[in-house]
């Protein structure tokens, strides 16, 4: 009886190491999931004679208790969209500055006020610092759809002409409650190549929140586009 527990045991006990080494190396990918280029390709068939369809990434992150939302930037290789429009609170010399880098929208507090009675249309916001102050006189109406400048967003900053040629060209994105980030990456139109290249610059940025992070900071992640299905990706 005692050698068969023993045996018992020594299997229990590999099981648990074989376990954890499973667990440090990563889980494994899904039965179903399929390498980058071939889910490319399979939305390229879906969406045929459609080349302006956004691709879009989603990605499941894990991150530690209370760990900072994941949230950034980054500049896609190829953009894939146009039209932002980029409102600053800037004055004087700064606002000068702000409308020659091409901001759309520029002005001091006759801006704030026509912010707070939703009198213009904007996309991103962007504050030099002296002007925070009049701005958080909105902070409750800007706050909740994530356009408050802030210095840890970097979007308040002297340097405004930096901050707007930036803002015109970044690719912002976020998570939801559940810790899922979706984000479009290019238009089905790109080649195979410049949408890998967008999503590896976008995958880059989602990972820099995963320094701090103990354990397995990135899980599933899926592609998809407007008519196509959601692909699990294997190889990300």
């Amino acid at each position: 009886m005692m050698l068969k527990s023993a045996g018992f045991g020594r299997r229990m006990s590999l099981a648990l190491c074989a376990r954890g080494y499973a667990s440090k190396r990563g889980a494994a990918p899904h039965p179903n999931s399929v390498p980058l280029e071939k889910a490319i390709s399979i939305l390229k068939a879906f969406e045929v004679g459609q080349p302006k369809q956004t691709v879009e990434l989603h990605v499941h992150c894990s991150p530690e208790k209370g760990q900072a939302p994941i949230r950034g930037s980054c500049i896609l290789p190829r953009a894939y969209k146009s039209g932002t429009r980029v409102l600053v609170f800037a004055e004087g010399e700064k606002a000068k500055e702000a409308l020659a880098a091409g901001a759309d929208i520029v002005g001091g507090e006759d801006l704030v006020n026509k912010v707070r009675d939703g009198e213009v249309r904007f996309d991103k916001c962007l504050s030099t610092p002296d002007m925070l102050p009049k701005v958080a006189k909105i902070a409750r109406m800007l706050g909740p759809k994530g356009l408050m400048p802030t210095v840890n967003k970097g979007t308040v900053s002297s340097d405004v002409a930096e901050l707007v040629k930036f803002a015109k060209n970044a690719q912002d994105f976020h998570a939801d409650k559940a810790g899922i980030v979706h984000t479009g990456v290019a238009k089905v139109g790109f080649s195979e190549e410049e949408i890998r290249a967008n999503i590896g610059v976008v995958m880059e940025s989602i990972r820099t929140h995963a320094r701090e992070n103990r354990g397995r900071f990135v899980g599933r992640v899926y592609l998809s586009s407007t008519r196509g299905p959601g692909i699990q990706i294997a190889d990300l």
